[in-house]
């Protein structure tokens, strides 16, 4: 029965687009139809050139309570602003 089947988050990436983009969730009952299911549903307008489903359970969250201890010590690491480094005009897409 599909209420028992696995929860998978879909991701595309567009053919404009760089990176991969959350766009729903859907139920199946095994990777393969999960991709079969989220081409179905999420590209109807052929908007997509790659698909990635994970399973929901497999994906772990930062608590939203402790973003601040997580994210705050990057401030300090200010070397890791790109304003430091001058990129070639040949690079496109950093």
């Amino acid at each position: 029965m599909q209420a028992d089947w696995p929860l998978f988050e879909v991701f595309i990436r567009s053919r404009a687009g760089l990176e991969h983009r959350h766009v729903g969730s859907i139920h199946a009952a095994d990777p393969a139809m999960a991709i079969e299911h989220a081409r179905d549903v999420y590209t109807r307008r052929q908007e997509g050139v790659s698909l990635w489903v994970v399973p929901s359970a497999a994906i772990i969250a930062s608590d939203p309570g402790e973003a601040e201890s997580l994210f705050e010590p990057a401030r300090d690491k200010v070397y890791r602003h790109p304003t430091f480094y001058e990129i070639p005009d040949e690079v496109k897409n950093l």
